[in-house]
């Protein structure tokens, strides 16, 4: 249990149990939130109020950048609207007052860029902190894309979870707590029993199923880094490698999985809850989202309903 210390201690503690409660990552709001405890502390020991002084004071103290900022806006107005919500008096910050980063524009992988990758990612070599590097990238990052997961979500897989006769994955620790089951396509199901014969040797019984030479799961970073470099020496026949994130992998996967639809003739709106649950999706306009990222001349497809559509999501947000 983390301890906080200043006089909002107790009730921030509370409030990250109520997230919790209700299937929300504590970790989310935590790190902004021993920082405003420490804050606290430090600049008002005696301030027991969330008043409209001490909001904005600590929003636009020492702000390191866009994002910190909106990371703080987002967590204090959160925690005053449950502060209300018990019925302190507490300030909320208007929606706008400093709107979350917007969403981070989608790179849309061509099949040539997506080969020249994965061409890319099998010739990764071993690093000095990772010395299996180049035996778990390439089914690392083959599996974030074909099964459309989240890069932690990949990351942190348990062995464990992973049947190897059947293909199913049991995908557990997700964005908001949401276990989910998918299915390795056969070529990825081959890909990963091969894997896991070689993985066996060098696991020392890591429990993970990417694991890390010094215990545990693969870092953020090491997964990021291999993903950066292995892009930057892709053969793009001279095209210039735009910047790519490992989560396109999974916009990828999605806009994949529309196409193969309107393709077959399917309806869009209809198809929507199933690639809802298979990605982990909360909200169906979460997974909506990706039917405006489609190629343009797929858009205008009579297979999609754009009255209807605009009708039930007139707001797309991840």
């Amino acid at each position: 249990m983390t301890e906080f210390s200043s006089a909002f201690g107790e009730r921030l503690s509370n409030y990250l149990d109520y997230r919790t409660a209700r299937n929300f990552k504590k970790e989310t709001y935590l790190r902004h939130f021993i920082k405003f405890d420490s804050w606290c502390i430090e600049k008002h020991p005696d301030h027991a109020q969330l008043s409209r002084e001490l909001v904005l004071d600590w929003i636009n103290d020492a702000a390191s950048s866009s994002y910190n900022t909106a990371q703080r806006v987002a967590s204090m107005r959160q925690f005053a609207r449950y502060l209300c919500a018990i019925g302190e008096e507490a300030y909320i910050l208007p929606e706008k007052y400093a709107p979350l980063k917007s969403r981070a524009a989608a790179y849309m992988f061509t099949d040539f860029e997506l080969t020249a990758l994965f061409t890319s990612i099998d010739q990764l070599p071993p690093t000095k902190k990772e010395p299996f590097l180049n035996e778990i990238a390439p089914p690392l990052f083959r599996l974030i894309y074909t099964c459309g997961l989240r890069p932690n979500e990949g990351r942190e897989l348990l062995t464990e979870n992973i049947n190897l006769k059947t293909g199913e994955i049991l995908i557990t620790h997700t964005k908001r707590n949401k276990d989910r089951f998918v299915v390795m396509s056969d070529d990825m199901l081959a890909f990963a029993r091969r894997y896991e014969l070689r993985r066996k040797i060098f696991s020392c019984g890591n429990p993970y199923f990417f694991p890390s030479a010094n215990g545990g799961a693969l870092t953020t970073e090491t997964v990021y880094s291999a993903f950066n470099r292995a892009w930057s020496h892709a053969d793009l026949a001279g095209k210039y490698p735009g910047k790519v994130r490992v989560y396109d992998l999974r916009h990828r996967f999605a806009s994949a999985c529309l196409n193969r639809w309107l393709d077959n003739g399917e309806n869009l709106l209809a198809m929507l809850p199933f690639l809802r649950e298979y990605m982990g999706h909360r909200n169906l306009s979460e997974t909506a989202y990706y039917i405006h990222i489609l190629p343009e001349n797929i858009i205008k497809s009579s297979a999609i309903d754009w009255d209807k559509f605009n009708a039930m999501f007139p707001e797309v947000t991840d």
